[in-house]
């Protein structure tokens, strides 16, 4: 990347890191990680995902009983408040990182399109 890209880029990073919905995300990642039951089941089921999506890359399928775990995680994440929060903060900030995406890529999409 030349000089002036990561320059810009630099800038983008920071600026997105003092938007609200970063800082959002953040300021609820802390809750998070400060209750520590909360946090526990965060992890868990993230390192069951992980594990899920490694079986389906090998072209292995999840065992019964590891889809049925996963989803009572996934039912107890969406009932905790805090982690409810988390996934609405992260949608936002998301939603901010695909408008900087469309715009970045605009050029491209316009030389398709001829």
């Amino acid at each position: 990347m030349n000089d002036k890209m990561t320059e810009l880029a630099t800038q983008l990073q920071q600026e997105l890191t003092a938007t609200k919905e970063f800082q959002d995300l953040k300021n609820t990642y802390e809750k998070l990680r400060a209750d520590s039951d909360t946090f526990q089941l965060f992890k868990k089921f993230q390192q069951t995902q992980m594990q899920l999506q490694r079986k389906q890359m090998q072209g292995t399928q999840p065992t019964e009983a590891e889809i049925n775990d996963a989803q009572q995680m996934a039912t107890q994440m969406g009932q905790n408040q805090i982690i409810s929060e988390l996934m609405s903060n992260e949608k936002a900030l998301n939603q901010v990182l695909g408008d900087v995406n469309d715009l970045v890529t605009k050029p491209i999409m316009e030389l398709y399109r001829n």
